[in-house]
């Protein structure tokens, strides 16, 4: 099963990339996760964070990347339906054994009417891809 978790690009390049998730009451997952109180479950927070940075590196021509560790990793904010998840990525490292480091982070856009919008962190860490091994 194949989830798109990146509604729309913002900004991509090379090295970083900026998109955002936004998160709907319709999506069939919220259901159960959790019962009262729907929000987007966290490995569907890294997940959105690794297609960022896939998109990054398919863009330097690597089309076959995956997630091979994620390092320092915090959660934040609750993301629930109604609310937006920006997501940035940029690249800190590409390493000899071919793996690339990414410095992730994903923000919380939460906005009432009449107000401005409040930003909060959701997830951050570092994302290690490597190439896909058959």
């Amino acid at each position: 099963m194949h989830f798109k978790l990146v509604d729309q690009f913002l900004e991509l390049t090379d090295t970083s990339a900026v998109a955002i998730k936004n998160v709907t009451a319709a999506e069939e997952y919220l259901q159960d996760h959790f019962p009262g109180f729907p929000v987007l479950p966290g490995v569907f927070m890294v997940e959105a964070l690794t297609q960022a940075a896939r998109a990054v590196l398919e863009k330097r021509g690597m089309p076959r990347m995956v997630l091979g560790e994620v390092k320092a990793l915090r959660y934040g904010s609750f993301v629930r339906p109604g609310e937006t998840l920006k997501v940035e990525v940029t690249l800190d490292k590409a390493k000899d054994d071919g793996t690339f480091v990414f410095k992730a982070q994903g923000t919380v856009l939460k906005g009432i009417a009449g107000q401005s919008m409040v930003a909060e962190t959701a997830v951050s860490g570092r994302l290690i891809l490597r190439a896909l091994r058959n």
